[in-house]
């Protein structure tokens, strides 16, 4: 069940950062983000924009073979950015250690979390990017999921 959702309609990357402001203004204690949309939608340019915010040190880039990176931010914390694309079985996610992350109390980053719907969190933000009408646009849509 999820939370009344709101949205943000962006006509170009340069408006993310602001969008990234007020989803975590929005949700400031959850720490878990679920990232849905179609191939090409944004995801990962969206986590960059994220771990942007969140003063991380590293470069951020899609995880897609390692399911998982773990980035540092200037202070130490630690940031999870997961991508599960490619998994085929659920059993893939737990033998990484999945679990431990999530409740870690670091903030995870989840692309393709559809893939994984079992294992998911009873709280987590649900954002969905989607292409709106306009070239170039997203319709960005965020949600408490609990």
């Amino acid at each position: 069940m999820a939370s009344s959702s709101s949205y943000m309609i962006i006509r170009d990357e340069s408006e993310l950062p602001e969008v990234a402001s007020v989803i975590l203004n929005k949700f400031p204690d959850e720490r878990v983000f679920g990232l849905y949309g179609d191939l090409g939608a944004g995801k990962t340019t969206f986590i960059k924009v994220f771990c942007k915010a969140l003063e991380v040190t590293d470069d951020v880039a899609s995880p897609s073979f390692s399911i998982v990176n773990e980035y540092l931010t200037k202070k130490g914390a630690r940031v999870y950015h997961f991508d599960f694309f490619r998994i085929k079985k659920q059993v893939e996610v737990l033998d990484i250690g999945f679990e431990e992350y999530l409740y870690s109390g670091s903030f995870c980053f989840m692309e393709w979390p559809e893939k994984i719907n079992e294992l998911l969190p009873d709280n987590y933000v649900y954002i969905k990017i989607e292409t709106a009408e306009d070239e170039g646009s997203r319709k960005i849509s965020f949600s408490l999921m609990n």
